[in-house]
């Protein structure tokens, strides 16, 4: 009888045990997905192949404006919707915002797909390219598979990424 109740204390902590390691496991899964990058303050679970210090590649693309467009000639923000993105039709009115409070000249925005309401919206705001699904160019300048994604630009280096308008650095939000 002393065995059997040695074996059932035994066999309870080794079961508490398993549940302390289990909730800590969760505890830092959960706070790896919300954690940001120790230097950089950006997500760092986002998926930009691209990040703060690479360099853009070379591209030629024209805007709906038919204004041609180099990546040497880029500086200012550069957003990528797609037209079958919930998250990129609901970012949109604060991306709207954003653009319009920085300028139409320092923002760029890549729509991948048919989406002329968008496009719409965005041509008073900021320069347009309205790409193949794929994003065109421009996204494989930037190596950007996804959307919404955005990307700030001085001298073809990427300065920061954000999935989000209020992810974007203070800095580039006041405009110095």
């Amino acid at each position: 009888m002393p065995v059997l109740v040695a074996a059932v204390v035994l066999l309870s902590l080794l079961c508490l045990l398993n549940l302390l390691l289990t909730v800590g496991i969760l505890r830092r899964m959960r706070a790896g997905t919300q954690s940001t990058g120790p230097s950089t303050g950006q997500p760092t679970d986002l998926p930009f192949e691209l990040k703060p210090g690479g360099s853009i590649d070379t591209f030629t693309a024209t805007t709906t404006a038919g204004e041609e467009l180099t990546a040497d000639a880029l500086a200012g923000t550069v957003a990528f919707f797609s037209a079958d993105c919930d998250a990129c039709h609901d970012m949109l009115p604060s991306f709207i915002s954003y653009a319009a409070s920085h300028g139409r000249d320092k923002v760029l925005a890549v729509v991948g797909g048919t989406d002329p309401q968008t496009v719409a919206a965005l041509e008073p705001v900021a320069r347009v390219i309205a790409a193949d699904p794929d994003g065109g160019p421009v996204a494989r300048a930037f190596r950007n598979t996804w959307t919404p994604a955005m990307y700030v630009i001085a001298d073809r280096t990427v300065v920061a990424t954000a999935g989000r308008v209020d992810e974007l650095p203070k800095p580039a939000l006041s405009g110095r």
